[in-house]
């Protein structure tokens, strides 16, 4: 029991849920309620897929592919960076996220690498490595199933959250939101390039 609630604990502050919250709340501020909800099953679905993978597979991906984790970190930051600036900027085109649009946020960036980023990609990745039974498999994969359910409830309900903090709020936060992306960013593709050069 105490192997399952820290696995949970861990997982579920390492997927940095309010942070996610904020960045689904801005990116959706135009949504319908329908759209909001249907991206939220998305995207814990993504999230739950992606985090098994990586979990079970992800050292034999990366050592087939010859993907290193700070080669990882720097295509992510790089592509996070660009969500900071849309987050910044606004729409360049001004319209209404429509279904085709808000698809293509549920993978990338929402699941990847907002939810999942480098952090949490080598958390799964050591903690996969350290699962040498099945037992603590097992515990360890519901504990991780747990936290992105209760992360996938809070995007699913994000509109009676949204209720409380108003659009002017939201503005803020959305502007907020992006210059913290984009340190956030810069931060993961430092550290890829500190840890490839060996700095």
């Amino acid at each position: 029991m105490d192997f399952f609630i820290s696995t949970f604990l861990k997982m579920f502050f390492i997927m940095t849920p309010f942070f996610v919250l904020t960045v689904f709340l801005t990116v959706t501020n135009e949504a319908t309620l329908q759209e909001k909800r249907k991206l939220a099953v998305k995207v814990t679905t993504s999230v739950i897929i992606i985090a098994l993978v990586i979990l079970f597979f992800g050292q034999h991906i990366f050592s087939i592919f010859g993907i290193t984790l700070d080669a990882f970190k720097i295509g992510a930051g790089a592509l996070l960076f660009l969500t900071a600036v849309n987050l910044i900027h606004g729409s360049k085109d001004g319209q209404k996220p429509n279904d085709k649009n808000l698809n293509e946020l549920a993978v990338v960036p929402l699941a990847l690498p907002i939810t999942i980023g480098p952090g949490s990609i080598g958390v799964l990745l050591v903690f996969g490595a350290e699962l040498n039974s099945f037992g603590k498999l097992l515990i360890g994969s519901l504990a991780l199933l747990c936290a992105i359910l209760i992360i996938g409830t809070m995007l699913y309900l994000s509109s009676l959250i949204e209720k409380f903090i108003g659009e002017n709020g939201l503005l803020i936060i959305s502007k907020i939101t992006g210059l913290f992306l984009a340190a956030l960013s810069a931060q993961i593709m430092f550290s890829g390039i500190k840890s490839f050069l060996q700095l």
